[in-house]
């Protein structure tokens, strides 16, 4: 089987995809042949994504790169400050 790289709305998809099927009625192994997924893949997926929807996955991106932003934001703050106290100790 061919290894690639998958965005996490995409894995979320799949993962309501094959959810779907299974509440059919279909095979879980077979369905998981057709999408070219081993099953451990599959159990692992539905184990991380928890059972949301492909717009929560989009949205938790969103809120992770925005805590990024505001960690970077924070550390600058603090290293100007840190500055400020340097330069503050020197005129006195």
């Amino acid at each position: 089987m061919e290894r690639g790289r998958h965005r996490p709305q995409q894995e979320t998809g799949e993962c309501t995809e094959i959810g779907t099927w299974l509440n059919g009625g279909d095979d879980a192994v077979e369905i998981c042949q057709q999408l070219q997924m081993s099953t451990s893949t599959w159990f692992r997926r539905r184990r991380q994504s928890g059972g949301i929807r492909v717009t929560d996955a989009k949205r938790r991106r969103e809120l992770e790169r925005e805590r990024v932003q505001f960690k970077r934001m924070v550390a600058n703050q603090a290293l100007d400050i840190d500055m400020l106290k340097v330069i503050a100790k020197g005129r006195s």
